[in-house]
């Protein structure tokens, strides 16, 4: 008798986390809207600072968004709204009947945001030095950790989760959710700075020391509840801000608050939850990063500017980022302009620039492409190696199983229109319904994946998990962060993107021939040419604030 195989836990987890045509991973059977956890948090009792709503002061097309914007700008009171409002911020009202809800500049799995900020800062006109949580509610700052001024200057961002904010609607794979989410937060942060002429670096910071630095470990600030892991938040990643006078955070944050004054108690996320899934408390202790280790990041040789084409001057970059939805539905009978698709394409590809100036690691995700209705292109099974790498090992991957795959082909090959950086290669040619029947179906049956232009898998190579966990949160925000680049460029070409978290994994890898267990689908995304819902009324964010003029 065989012995079941053994994992270790971050692969037992996504293997035990699959969905699978025959059932799909641990959840809840039922979902009462009425009962959803409590989306924004606060923290009654700490001093609050009124941020500026000043973002359209610093805008300028997003054709230019990675270049240095004409006028350095400073950071400040007014600079530092901008940043956490295009990218923490809220971008608009919807409601339907009774149903009022908030979109927010970072996109989130479900509309549920697990995802806290909180705002470290020294020296900043305006800012109290400490650490601030950021209510993206009102726009404002809650200073959880005042201290008095030391007359360094420098700036950072920490993200949290709140896991049950996830787990109440998907279950035990909520903790792959929420790393997409912080995948979307650093990039939403990563393109609010570009805008400002300022970038983002991950900092390398234990689990535990971060817990400390944000305030998420003060296990007796947080309501008395029978289910504490409901108002649990999770340390997930500080992030540094490189501005203008700006220096780096100290190299022991934690000793910088030795001495501060912590103010303020967290308001209740969920007081009676329905279901508990202790698997996501084990994988998020198997996942934290126990040490201090960073290396420089290693990006391809890439062109800076391909010739591609532009983006209109007059669609500004901020008009860009709040106009950013999740299309809800697509237009079948529309088309993409192939220009368009190698644009959008491009903008995945790793460079030392938004969003990726916030990626952790070495780049590990791939593009499994679905195309359907792309003008001039025959619809098929697509391959974009992000890496050169990738582009060498992955296509033999890919098509040493399946016959389907032997006359594989560089598109730039036969297509003079296909900048040849991008490396893509078509793997096989299907009719326009078998690629519906397969796009559909691979996405839980959604119909969003079948009635686009294209949909594509994320695929993530799995083989450092085995012996650092950590690596398991930094693929799937890997994977976040070029969902960010899908949903901007898809904007700014006119037409709309939809994050995919729910797909059958396993039928996923054996639709392009996929044998080896190093390589899992981690992500799914569609683009095309959304239908508006006439019923749904939108509302700006914040009708009880003034906007400000430029």
């Amino acid at each position: 008798m065989s012995e079941t195989p053994q994992y270790p836990p971050l692969l037992a987890y996504h293997a035990r986390t699959k969905h699978r045509f025959e059932a799909y991973a641990e959840g809840p059977g039922q979902l009462d809207w009425d009962a959803q956890p409590e989306p924004f948090r606060r923290y009654p009792g700490a001093p609050l600072l009124e941020l500026p709503l000043a973002a359209d002061r610093f805008e300028r097309p997003y054709g230019s968004l990675n270049q240095a914007p004409a006028e350095t700008i400073a950071a400040d009171l007014d600079s530092l709204g901008a940043l956490l409002e295009l990218s923490l911020g809220i971008s608009a009202w919807k409601s339907w009947g009774p149903s009022r809800w908030a979109l927010r500049c970072n996109p989130s799995s479900g509309n549920l945001h697990p995802v806290e900020a909180y705002v470290l800062s020294a020296g900043l006109p305006g800012v109290p030095d400490g650490v601030h949580h950021y209510d993206p509610k009102d726009h404002m700052l809650e200073g959880r950790a005042l201290r008095p001024a030391d007359g360094s200057r420098w700036l950072a961002v920490g993200l949290s989760s709140v896991m049950w904010r996830e787990a109440w609607k998907y279950g035990e794979r909520a903790l792959r959710y929420c790393q997409l989410d912080i995948g979307h937060a650093i990039g939403a942060v990563a393109y609010a700075a570009a805008l400002l002429g300022w970038r983002i670096e991950a900092l390398a910071v234990p689990g535990d020391s971060l817990a400390r630095l944000l305030g998420v470990d003060r296990a007796d600030d947080f309501p008395p509840s029978r289910f504490a892991y409901t108002e649990a938040e999770e340390a997930e990643i500080l992030l540094a801000v490189q501005a203008p006078g700006l220096g780096a955070p100290p190299a022991e944050p934690g000793d910088w608050l030795a001495n501060a004054d912590w103010q303020g108690t967290p308001s209740q996320i969920d007081a009676a939850p329905g279901y508990r899934w202790p698997v996501i408390a084990q994988a998020a202790t198997a996942s934290r990063p126990l040490a201090v280790e960073s290396s420089p990041l290693r990006f391809p040789a890439l062109p800076v500017l391909p010739t591609l084409p532009a983006h209109p001057a007059a669609t500004g970059t901020a008009q860009i980022i709040r106009q950013r939805r999740s299309a809800q539905r697509f237009d079948p009978r529309a088309t993409l302009d192939k220009a368009a698709f190698y644009r959008l394409l491009d903008a995945t590809l790793p460079r030392r620039q938004a969003p990726f100036t916030g990626q952790e690691s070495t780049p590990a995700i791939h593009l499994l492409l679905f195309v359907l209705r792309v003008d001039g292109l025959p619809s098929g099974l697509y391959l974009l190696p992000r890496t050169p790498e990738a582009a060498i090992t992955l296509p033999a991957v890919l098509g040493a199983s399946d016959e389907r795959f032997a006359d594989q082909c560089a598109v730039a090959d036969s297509d003079p229109d296909c900048p040849a950086h991008l490396g893509l290669i078509l793997l096989a040619t299907l009719e326009l319904p078998e690629m519906q029947r397969l796009a559909r179906a691979l996405s839980c049956h959604q119909d969003i994946a079948a009635t686009s232009a294209f949909s594509l898998g994320m695929l993530g190579d799995f083989s450092g998990v085995a012996t650092d966990g950590y690596a398991y949160r930094r693929l799937l925000r890997e994977a976040g962060l070029v969902g960010q680049a899908l949903y901007l460029e898809a904007e700014a070409a006119g037409v709309r993107g939809t994050g995919i978290g729910c797909f059958f994994d396993d039928p996923v890898h054996r639709t392009f021939g996929i044998a080896d267990p190093r390589w899992q689908s981690v992500y799914h995304f569609t683009v095309g040419t959304p239908i508006t819902d006439t019923r749904i009324e939108t509302s700006p964010p914040y009708p009880q604030r003034k906007q400000e003029t430029p």
